[in-house]
């Protein structure tokens, strides 16, 4: 079955290929990801309407740094958080809760896990109590006005199911830009 099969052995090897580089070179590559990942979150304010489009992307450069690094993945991270403080305080919120916190969960998944249901389901964990976290506890409309701030049961599945299509669609591509890596 397509869920209960390991993921390939690219992410592996593309770890171990990642560990041989100079300190200098993987810090390098983690601020490049942590600027491209603010760049590409702050469109959202930049480019109104379009630029909502263009933000969740900036789930992947955090993805790609936890993936071969989970502690440069955290560096990116923090980093972006920084990059957004200047950039577009605004989107500091949704940030470090959403779309950053989905590239550090994926990336956590694929370091300790094997099998791509464990990867999706821990990505969607991490990232539904994020969601849950700004609806719930800071009380930011983060769906908007039709999802109420009091806690719903039926909401929180919503999310879950949501949160697992949506890691699913980011494995698949994860897996798919780490196997071209490797045929380079």
């Amino acid at each position: 079955m397509y869920f209960l099969k390991s993921i390939s052995d690219d992410v592996r090897s593309s770890q171990t290929v990642f560990k041989n580089h100079s300190k200098m070179k993987q810090h390098v590559l983690g601020a490049l990801f942590g600027s491209i990942a603010a760049v590409l979150q702050s469109a959202g304010g930049f480019l109104p309407g379009v630029g909502y489009f263009i933000s969740p992307f900036a789930t992947a450069p955090i993805l790609f740094c936890s993936i071969l690094s989970l502690p440069l993945g955290i560096m990116s991270y923090i980093l972006t958080n920084l990059l957004l403080l200047i950039l577009q305080p605004s989107e500091l919120i949704v940030f470090p809760f959403t779309t950053g916190l989905l590239g550090l969960g994926i990336g956590l998944a694929f370091t300790f896990f094997r099998k791509r249901l464990s990867i999706i389901v821990t990505g969607a964990v991490i990232l539904t109590l994020g969601i849950i976290s700004l609806l719930y506890i800071f009380q930011f409309p983060v769906l908007g006005p039709a999802v109420p701030n009091s806690f719903s049961f039926l909401t929180t599945i919503g999310i879950f199911v949501f949160a697992i299509l949506y890691n699913w669609i980011w494995v698949g591509i994860s897996l798919i830009i780490f196997k071209r890596i490797k045929k380079l």
